[in-house]
């Protein structure tokens, strides 16, 4: 069946309001709400072909390429090899060699005729996802791209997609990208909690702020349809102090009829909540106790085909080139960002709180010098 491209990204243009989201789309946003891994997930819920090419050309993956479509081959047949010699798993001939990959998601999704393959699809999938991943961040280090080039790229598609969300006139009054600096980047890594050489997940990093809070959503989806698939969110790097959702879905009628449908206990946020105030879980120490965001970090996958082919023109690469790129994307509207500037949310306060944490962690049995206390307790006049 030939797919109408353009139809399918005219239908994606305007923003759909959360009032109709369906379970994919509720699910789907969810999973970047929380930082949660598709790992996890018992099922998939797209709701035919056109949907799953658009989530594969999201990934940067066209079907209608041989390259393209031989790779999505080679990642499955090492997904089923491994999953036979490792676990011993009896995968179902029409989940080893679909038809097509399409067919794969379909499945997973429970979808079509070999729908009853819904389980061992799932388990195929989550295989392939992480070599898919691993590959992509292997190719990084085998590649002659400069961070610099690497990053303009990434920006380049970030920007092609923040231009489309504004010209289509949606209520996005500031999307703006920064890179950190490199003083940023180093009392970053001194002090978290972890290791010196934690990654740094916000070395590219977008704000964006709409007009109200209710278009926060809208917004967000749009980005997961139109920049990065959803999948992509990186796992356990939200900061969601916006909203709750069970009571995002119980206040909206809509979604309300969706949670018997749920595949991930709908308290579980709550008990993540829990957890963070316990100690136990990831929270941004550093923030105001009334700071409100939401900031996650998403994956964003890059081709580097041309720019290979133009740069090893004696050695030409074969099949698609995909690297990915750590970009974190930080929400809210207007009141929300003016409210964050105010006080102990202010971010000069924050990086005083963190500049005190970071010299007491590096003076550790030490005397510290009345003139480094001062420094790293100095902040900025506020404006007026």
């Amino acid at each position: 069946m030939a797919i109408d491209i353009h139809r399918i990204h005219a239908s994606m243009q305007e923003l759909l309001p959360v009032e109709r989201f369906g379970l994919r789309e509720l699910e789907e946003i969810r999973l970047v709400l929380r930082g949660g891994s598709v790992i996890d997930w018992r099922r998939l819920n797209f709701r035919d072909r056109d949907e799953v090419d658009a989530f594969l050309r999201l990934a940067q993956l066209h079907s209608d390429r041989p390259a393209d479509a031989a790779r999505m081959r080679e990642i499955l047949d090492e997904a089923v090899a491994y999953l036979r010699s490792q676990f011993r798993y009896k995968v179902a001939d029409a989940v080893a060699d679909p038809k097509e990959v399409h067919d794969l998601f379909l499945m997973a999704s429970d979808v079509g005729e070999h729908r009853r393959h819904r389980r061992i699809a799932c388990i195929a999938l989550k295989v392939m996802h992480t070599i898919f991943h691993t590959d992509a961040r292997e190719l990084l280090f085998r590649t002659p791209i400069s961070e610099l080039d690497f990053a303009a790229l990434v920006d380049m598609r970030v920007r092609q997609c923040s231009e489309e969300l504004l010209a289509m006139g949606a209520p996005v009054l500031e999307f703006v990208g920064s890179v950190k600096s490199r003083e940023s980047m180093i009392t970053k890594l001194l002090a978290k909690r972890e290791s010196v050489a934690a990654q740094i997940f916000d070395k590219v990093r977008y704000r964006i702020v709409t007009e109200r809070y209710e278009d926060i959503l809208p917004v967000l989806h749009y980005l997961t349809t139109h920049l990065f698939p959803f999948a992509f969110t990186v796992p356990a790097q939200t900061q969601n102090t916006l909203f709750p959702f069970r009571q995002l879905v119980e206040s909206t009628p809509h979604l309300s009829t969706f949670l018997p449908k749920l595949q991930i206990d709908p308290h579980l946020e709550e008990w993540d909540q829990e957890e963070r105030r316990k100690g136990r879980g990831m929270v941004n120490e550093f923030s105001g106790a009334t700071y409100r965001v939401l900031n996650f970090v998403a994956d964003v996958p890059v081709r580097l085909d041309e720019y290979l082919t133009v740069l090893e023109a004696q050695r030409p690469t074969t099949g698609p080139q995909i690297a990915f790129a750590p970009v974190e994307f930080q929400l809210m509207d207007q009141e929300t960002a003016r409210q964050n500037e105010l006080g102990e949310n202010s971010h000069e306060r924050y990086k005083r709180r963190q500049r005190v944490k970071v010299l007491r962690r590096l003076s550790r049995g030490l005397v510290v010098p009345k003139r480094a206390l001062e420094a790293a307790n100095e902040i900025p006049e506020e404006k007026a």
